[in-house]
């Protein structure tokens, strides 16, 4: 269960990131910088009162995420992009994750928007405490199918501790009969349903600007003393969340990529990739936060 404060958190963050949200997607346009998009956005998070969750993921198109721009990106939206904003924002820890889809003033994907759209809807509804999630995949699966896509079967929604964006539960847009984990009372999880055109399995792509701090075993043995240095200075300034390399630009001036590439050489940091639909398909997403409830869920986004 969760207590009458911890709830309250994570409600004022979801209101937050919801409002960010559809702030970031209001300044979408063509020949805007994804730049300045996901600098407003994560400024309007810190205006309201919140912390930042992760970088805002800004991924166009085949890209179904992982990507946030450098701190020198002049890369632009097009008329017809297909943008997948992914938004977070936490309040002491507590956190709430939602993302939505804008197609750029065209209207080539709106039903394959509205499978990802429907498809949420559809498992908000049936979210409740120990629930077959390999039932709700399937449900999730064939209501994108009845649109005529194809889920990602590799992406999953998953569930939210303190400080922890990806925690040990994850939300399938597929069967998957492995999975034996059910949420209960006061479980916190995000569900993302994405569709696409292409395969429906999404595969590695170039670096996203996205890190995070996460020693590997090997990292523990070095002898380098300025990695040391820099990865608890980064760890101070950023702990167990996700940060862009613009952020740790700020923090090392203009060493910050000869530091992350030593870092993620070292194993002290995780470089996330982008994820890419494996044929280079369309893809559209759909993301909220919810807690389960006695009879159900509480949408906080």
């Amino acid at each position: 269960m969760i207590d009458k404060n911890t709830l309250e958190k994570y409600r004022i963050a979801g209101r937050i990131a919801a409002e960010a949200r559809d702030y970031g997607a209001s300044l979408v346009k063509p020949s805007v910088k994804l730049l300045e998009v996901a600098e407003k956005v994560e400024a309007r998070i810190h205006q309201k009162g919140a912390d930042i969750a992760f970088p805002v993921n800004i991924s166009l198109n085949e890209i179904a995420a992982h990507y946030t721009p450098r701190n020198d990106d002049k890369q632009v939206f097009n008329k017809g992009d297909i943008v997948k904003l992914d938004v977070g924002a936490h309040i002491d820890g507590y956190i709430a994750d939602t993302a939505l889809t804008i197609e750029v003033e065209t209207n080539n994907y709106t039903d394959m928007i509205k499978a990802a759209d429907e498809s949420l809807k559809i498992a908000i509804d049936m979210v409740k405490p120990d629930i077959n999630l390999s039932e709700l995949g399937k449900t999730v699966q064939e209501t994108i199918k009845r649109f005529g896509f194809t889920p990602i079967d590799n992406l999953t929604g998953h569930s939210l501790q303190r400080y922890i964006l990806h925690s040990d539960m994850s939300i399938p847009s597929v069967p998957d009969v492995l999975n034996n984990k059910r949420p209960k009372i006061g479980d916190v999880i995000a569900i993302e349903p994405f569709a696409t055109d292409g395969r429906g399995h999404v595969i590695s792509g170039q670096g996203s600007n996205i890190y995070l701090c996460e020693k590997t075993i090997r990292s523990k043995f070095t002898r380098d003393k300025r990695a040391n240095i820099w990865y608890n200075r980064t760890y101070k300034k950023f702990g167990s969340l996700p940060f862009a390399q613009r952020w740790i630009n700020n923090v090392f001036e203009n060493n910050s990529d000869i530091i992350l590439n030593r870092l993620s050489f070292l194993g002290m940091i995780k470089h996330y990739p982008q994820l890419v639909e494996q044929k280079k398909g369309i893809v559209t997403q759909k993301e909220h936060t919810v807690i389960i409830t006695e009879n159900g869920c509480e949408v906080t986004t």
